[in-house]
Parts: structure tokens; sequence; C-alpha cells
């Protein structure tokens, strides 16, 4: 009986010891967990001034918190909703003027059968600047 006894001991302590580490598991925060960074605060603290600059701003922010390979004018008008901010009246036209300043190209390859675009180095660093011109 003693044998038995000793068996059921030595259990309980294993029991034990794998809890506490469990428990241990559970109390301590991960500390590399963020929480992300939403649209609506990416654009706040760009500060876009206009819409060709908000537009710049939304599609930085699909391709770099999002993983977006490109973009196009329906993920642009999801990604004004989602940031509360007023579509413009004709986002292609943000579009082109964007890319005439050259900080947007247009991909080869269509977007659910729409045009489609991504940023260019130069569109990238603009935004990440706060849209200050290089002097």
């Amino acid at each position: 009986m003693s044998e038995e006894v000793s068996q059921i001991m030595k259990t309980l302590e294993e029991h034990e010891e794998r809890i506490s580490r469990l428990e241990k598991l559970f109390q301590t925060k991960p500390k590399d967990i963020k929480k992300k960074l939403s649209i609506r605060e990416f654009i706040l603290s760009k500060n876009p001034k206009s819409e060709m600059q908000k537009t710049l701003a939304i599609a930085c922010y699909l391709e770099k918190y999002e993983n977006f390979a490109s973009f196009n004018v329906k993920d642009l008008e999801n990604g004004f909703r989602r940031a509360k901010e007023k579509i413009p009246r004709n986002i292609n036209y943000e579009v082109i003027r964007n890319i005439q300043k050259g900080y947007m190209m247009e991909a080869k390859e269509k977007k659910d059968k729409k045009k489609a675009w991504y940023l260019t180095n130069s569109g990238e660093k603009h935004v990440e600047n706060n849209f200050e011109q290089e002097k």
C-alpha cells in the first residue's frame, strides 16, 4: 500500500509542476504584441491637407499595413470609408495627380477586373515625411 501511496504522491507532484508552468505562461503578457494601427489613426498621424494627399496616405496604409500588392478604386473608396473621411468625387483624378507627381504607378495586372496601381518609392517617402517637400 505504501508503494501505491508513493506513486500517487509522485503523480500529484508532477501534475502540480505542470499546472504551475501553465499558470506562468498565462500570466505573462508578450511584449511584442502591439495593437494594429487603424487606417484612421494612420491618416491623422500623417495630417494630409488635400484629397490627393489623403488618397496617397490611404494607398500607403493599404500597402504597408494590409499587405496589398496593388490597389484599385474600390480599395481606396473602402479606405476612405474606414478612415471616416469624405470620399473624393473622382478618386481616379486624385490617382492621376499622384501618378503625375511620380508617387504612384499603374500595375500591369488588373485587380478585380479594374485598373490597379501601386506606390512608388518616392510616394512612400512622401507619406513617411508627412508630405513635406524635399529641399
